[in-house]
């Protein structure tokens, strides 16, 4: 039985993670085996604790499986929190630190000896990784880039001028600070905008060059 839970663990881990390694992400095939794997075999410890108590009455004494569960689910939240870092405007790692979490919970739930949930939950978790990232891809939502433009100090033109014709080339700036080096003489708006059509940024690029004195440019989409 341990062979069992223990096998369907390995697998439906291995399944999650061969997609997220798949798409290049650092947490992959390896980690999602291990995680389910883990979840699995101290969830099954803890339902077999009467194999490994060494008392003469075990009628005296009362345990609780699920506290196994919130412990498995309180040290995932630091694997998880692992994965998850920022890259100037952009963070990465979200939906990997959401897919160890939900590999956990499988897991958790084979070494139970619930099948169909975890079989049903491999799917789901499976189909939300693959069939989203394709719908997420074609809803028209909003996206942002990061847009620094730089000048030299005595010939920066107005901010509203830099916001009208990004929001003609159908931007908006969501956010703008400002850096300045006074020994270099340049002066830099840094920007973060957000707009529909971010597979147009070549042109939008192509547009800002046209700024009189500019001096440096650097437009790049912000991460999901």
């Amino acid at each position: 039985m341990l062979l069992l839970h223990l096998g369907l663990a390995l697998a439906a881990g291995a399944a999650i993670g061969f997609e997220r390694s798949f798409h290049g992400r650092a947490a992959g095939f390896r980690t999602h085996a291990l995680v389910c794997t883990a979840s699995s075999l101290l969830m099954t410890l803890s339902l077999y604790q009467w194999f490994w108590l060494e008392t003469p009455d075990l009628e005296q004494i009362q345990t609780d499986p699920t506290r196994m569960a919130q412990g498995i689910m309180t040290g995932i939240g630091f694997l998880g929190a692992g994965v998850i870092y920022k890259e100037g405007a952009s963070v990465h790692g979200l939906t990997t630190a959401a897919s160890i979490w939900i590999t956990a919970a499988i897991g958790i739930l084979l070494g139970c000896g619930f099948w169909f949930p975890a079989a049903l939950a491999t799917a789901i978790t499976l189909g939300v990784l693959s069939v989203f990232r394709w719908i997420e891809d074609v809803l028209p939502v909003q996206q942002y880039a990061v847009c620094n433009l730089g000048f030299v100090t005595d010939e920066v033109p107005a901010e509203q001028e830099v916001v009208d014709r990004l929001r003609r080339f159908g931007y908006r700036v969501s956010s703008v600070s400002y850096w300045m080096d006074q020994s270099a003489s340049r002066f830099e708006y840094r920007m973060l905008i957000r707009g529909r059509g971010l597979a147009r940024l070549a042109d939008l690029a192509a547009q800002l060059r046209t700024l009189p004195h500019l001096h440096s440019l650097h437009v790049a989409p912000a991460g999901r």
